[in-house]
């Protein structure tokens, strides 16, 4: 069951902002960043894309756009917004960032850290035939509904790692893209 209610102005009003990082970080010589982008309606969106099936890596996974930083990008807020115009034309300047989310590892060796933007509801979606399957809207109460994410706990390599796996509609939405949706949710507030 969905969130009752949550309005963009509630969102706005929870949402935990943390600083955004300017410039990529030393540490972690592989940098990515993903745009986490909020549709602006009165009951908003989640933009999420399904990759495309021809991909080496994460073929047909649903994922928020975003990719590697780039040497000429001046921070990974900057990424994430090349990214989101490559993958599905939203332009940069549509986009009113709102903050970031503590970064992810992810599997292939990437530290990934998710941009919190928020989107004009009228853009024009152009789908990057090369990266995007689809584009697809779910209702942000449903994606920050706590309860539609089950733990799957693997081993790899002697580590334990635990996997979020949820659907919506036909989507299976799962792994890191999962985990990042699971962690805005726990900061606007909202408890397992």
């Amino acid at each position: 069951m969905a969130q009752p209610n949550l309005t963009l102005d509630d969102f706005l009003s929870r949402f935990q902002l943390l600083r955004p990082q300017l410039h990529p970080t030393a540490a972690h010589a592989r940098q990515a960043a993903v745009l986490v982008p909020v549709v602006r309606r009165e009951q908003p969106g989640l933009l999420l894309t399904q990759r495309s099936p021809r991909l080496r890596k994460h073929a047909g996974q649903v994922a928020f756009p975003g990719g590697a930083v780039d040497d000429t990008d001046a921070s990974l807020i900057a990424a994430a917004l090349r990214e989101a115009q490559e993958e599905v034309a939203i332009p940069p300047e549509a986009v009113d960032v709102i903050g970031v989310l503590p970064p992810v590892d992810s599997v292939t060796g990437f530290r990934v850290t998710p941009v919190v933007g928020i989107i004009p509801p009228d853009l024009h979606y152009h789908a990057s035939e090369d990266e995007v399957a689809s584009v697809f809207e779910m209702p942000l109460a449903e994606a920050l509904r706590l309860g539609r994410y089950h733990p799957l706990d693997i081993h790899r390599q002697g580590n334990a790692h635990r996997v979020w796996l949820s659907w919506y509609q036909h989507y299976f939405v799962w792994g890191m893209t999962a985990g990042i949706i699971r962690e805005l949710a726990l900061q606007v507030g909202l408890r397992p």
